[in-house]
């Protein structure tokens, strides 16, 4: 099968369906081309040994990529990020159309909603299905983590979602909470498959060992390690409260690793209120990543209390799981659900200081012998249920269906 990528997100920049799902579809036995942009997330600077023209040809480990011009940004300004994805979907509907090969079925990645905009021209000229992989429910997170605020405009995008919904051939969702979104905005549940999002594995099976200054730093330590991005829908504030609650327990200590928008004024706290067992590690690569979590006691998911939040499985949970450590969800609903199934951790209330407290203490006087069977257990539940084979056979299943259909 001919299998068209469109995503404006492709590595080397940090995505879930990047090169790994390319590649793995080529295993599998089928022809891969990519058209996506020039990378520059989550900096919004063109990344070194790129230089934005209007388009470039590449190969990697044997897939054709077809980058596009772009307006390269990321900041908080809603009128460039809008920009952004504007001037991607226009020029990948145009190379699209005029300049790629003919496939069997388009894969279009969600967000940004224009993406699917663009998959629908493309489609109108080239008679291509499209399957359509929503990552993010808009305009539902637009408006949960403050981006857009304006009803009229998030109004407006509601409408183009349905429009999308209705020209795509085919959805898939990430968890069950989206198609049930979806099926309450009048989407066929016949046209929605649930297929769980894999991790990086190769990043993190290739894990280089932490830095000698970070293995002295989690030495001897019960170490609750979040990772990932700071922002404002992971709500950190209330961790580093429950940080200050618990300083009475010389061991236990809190690791943030990654960065983001909230990043900066959470170190702040750290001095302004004394708060001593937590310590800040910039973003890194995967495999450097894999190396922290492989020194973790305990491994935190904390999201904002908020409706949405409930129906989506946060990324980083797969690769928690493939690590094989004890976790923290604090997350309610879909994320819940899959941790208490795979047996490996304990749920608290989000934002709620004294039940993360209460959860963390739960883990921390386990004996030793029963938090290393909760990260068993995670490990084992990601490669039979979770893993990128897994799920690729589950998209090739999809893929062959809209080709038939």
């Amino acid at each position: 099968m001919k299998i068209l990528l469109l995503t404006q997100w492709f590595d080397p920049e940090p995505t879930f369906k990047g090169l790994a799902f390319a590649k793995e579809l080529k295993r599998q036995g089928h022809e891969v081309q990519v058209l996506t942009g020039f990378p520059n997330y989550p900096s919004g600077k063109i990344y070194d040994g790129y230089k934005l023209k209007l388009y470039q040809r590449e190969e990697i480990d044997g897939i054709s990529i077809l980058r596009v011009a772009l307006y390269p940004n990321h900041d908080s300004s809603a009128l460039k990020r809008i920009f952004n994805y504007i001037s991607f979907a226009f020029m990948a509907m145009l190379f699209g159309i005029f300049a790629t090969k003919k496939a069997d079925v388009i894969y279009a990645y969600h967000p940004p909603l224009t993406v699917g905009v663009a998959a629908i021209f493309i489609k109108l000229f080239r008679r291509m299905p499209i399957v359509y992989d929503i990552q993010d429910m808009w305009p539902d997170t637009l408006k949960a983590t403050g981006m857009l605020n304006n009803n009229k405009i998030l109004n407006l995008i509601g409408l183009v979602c349905k429009l999308v919904y209705k020209f795509v051939d085919h959805i898939v969702v990430l968890c069950p909470g989206f198609k049930k979104q979806l099926i309450d905005r009048e989407v066929p549940e016949e046209k929605i498959n649930v297929i769980y999002n894999w991790c990086d594995e190769q990043g993190l099976t290739r894990a280089q060992p932490a830095k000698i200054e970070y293995q002295q730093l989690m030495q001897n330590k019960f170490n609750i390690v979040f990772a990932g991005n700071m922002g404002k829908a992971q709500a950190l504030d209330s961790i580093l409260d429950v940080a200050k609650e618990v300083q009475d327990i010389q061991d236990i200590q809190f690791v943030f690793v990654g960065g983001g928008t909230e990043t900066e004024r959470l170190k702040q706290r750290l001095t302004t209120e004394n708060i001593y067992n937590t310590v800040f590690i910039p973003r890194m690569p995967m495999a450097e990543v894999g190396g922290v979590l492989g020194l973790s006691s305990l491994l935190l998911v904390h999201l904002k209390k908020d409706p949405l939040f409930e129906i989506t499985v946060p990324s980083k949970i797969q690769a928690y799981m493939a690590i094989g450590k004890p976790i923290l969800m604090a997350v309610s609903g879909d994320a819940a659900d899959l941790v208490e199934r795979a047996e490996c951790g304990c749920i608290a209330i989000s934002e709620d200081v004294a039940s993360i407290r209460q959860a963390i203490f739960k883990i921390y006087h386990l004996p030793a012998n029963e938090q290393m069977q909760m990260g068993l257990n995670a490990h084992n539940y990601y490669l039979q249920e979770l893993s990128l084979e897994n799920g690729v056979k589950q998209f090739i299943e999809v893929f062959e269906k809209v080709q038939h259909d």
